[in-house]
């Protein structure tokens, strides 16, 4: 008997223990970010996201089709002119053999009232009296008209041939491949709000810096400024001040801190730098630190005598 009541005893003893350790928060191994350095005495600080100097341009296709091939990966440097991605063709080639034939047609067409003109012009010019002016009149007419319908049919015809050269979208500047947003057999049509590649240069990376407006007039253009890479303050780069867009408008670019306000304005500030071997990608957030004038003391009040 005093051995089953033991033997309950542990196992509740045990079993409380097990809760108890469930219970317990798990210990991590991830090692506290080191704090972020201040580079000058005095300064001002804003939120910047990265973006290329003439901004990202976003490729569509001006004729909507089945897109046939893609020639380009994300992460290619791509050169002005170069193809991107070409959509299916074989139904304008087809309608290009038709406007062919139309046009040979409308030249054959057209033969019968020149040489009918030249006739009656050499006729006209041995004895005028036999040709009336009405006659001549008609048959140049005639050829006026035959002649419209051969441009006509060449203009369909060179038509074709312009929208077969815009099946190839090609890439209007020199940059990189930022996003492929289609692939082959898919549908694709002009759509701005869904780019189908995205394409940017990060060469040269330009930091656009939100600066309160209760801090822009401590703002100074030349001063010297830095920015940190989000997530390691070791990695920090020089900034080149390149200008200011000169009015106040509400932040977009949230951060996500508690302490952010969603009414708040800011001076955008354009800074660029050299991305070198640093981690960076367009559209990341970094933190600028830009140097500034310390903010003066107010005046201590006076003693009463």
């Amino acid at each position: 008997m005093l051995v089953l009541g033991g033997l309950a005893i542990a196992g509740a003893v045990i079993a409380a223990l097990a809760v108890v350790d469930t219970n317990r928060a798990p210990s991590t191994a991830t090692a506290p970010l080191p704090a972020m350095p201040s580079p000058f005495s005095a300064y001002v600080v804003g939120t910047g996201i990265t973006e290329n100097r003439r901004g990202n341009v976003a490729i569509g296709t001006a004729i909507a089709g089945v897109v046939q091939a893609i020639d380009v990966r994300v992460g290619d440097q791509v050169v002005e002119g170069q193809p991107l991605f070409r959509i299916d063709d074989r139904d304008l080639r087809a309608r290009r053999v038709m406007a062919q034939a139309n046009l040979r047609e409308a030249e054959a067409a057209a033969a019968k009232p020149r040489h009918r003109l030249n006739y009656l012009t050499r006729v006209h010019a041995l004895d005028p009296t036999d040709i009336s002016a009405e006659t001549m009149s008609s048959a140049r007419d005639d050829v006026a008209a035959a002649e419209s319908a051969v441009a006509a049919a060449r203009a369909a015809e060179e038509q074709i041939g312009v929208d077969l050269e815009r099946l190839v979208v090609r890439a209007p500047s020199a940059g990189r491949v930022l996003q492929v947003s289609t692939r082959v057999g898919e549908f694709a049509q002009g759509d701005p709000a869904k780019p189908l590649i995205l394409l940017g240069d990060d060469a040269r990376m330009f930091l656009r810096v939100d600066i309160d407006e209760n801090d822009a007039w401590r703002f100074l253009p030349q001063a010297r400024a830095r920015a940190f890479v989000r997530g390691n303050p070791r990695l920090s780069v020089p900034l080149r001040y390149e200008y200011t867009e000169p009015y106040i408008t509400p932040k977009t670019s949230l951060t996500g801190q508690g302490t952010e306000r969603p009414d708040q304005r800011v001076l955008q500030v354009i800074y660029s730098f050299e991305r070198d071997a640093l981690p960076l990608y367009l559209g990341q957030q970094m933190d600028a630190y830009i140097e500034a004038a310390p903010v003066p003391q107010a005046p201590a009040a006076r003693r009463q005598r």
